[in-house]
């Protein structure tokens, strides 16, 4: 079983009882990790947004070629 963490109400739901889409995020294998879904987000973003940085910064120093 699946669980969602849902972000107008701050509950954890399952498939059983999930709220629309978009007021859902997940899922995630237990309750637990479903409560910790706002945290979980920030520190993947935190993560993208570096690689992101490492990236552009990679690319400033390619010898010009584009895609």
């Amino acid at each position: 079983m699946a669980f969602w963490y849902n972000v107008v109400t701050g509950q954890v739901e399952s498939d059983d009882n999930r709220s629309m889409a978009d007021d859902v995020l997940g899922p995630y294998e237990t309750q637990d990790e479903a409560s910790r879904a706002l945290e979980i987000a920030a520190t993947k973003t935190k993560q993208w947004d570096q690689d992101d940085a490492e990236w552009n910064e990679g690319g400033a120093s390619s010898s010009g070629d584009s895609w």
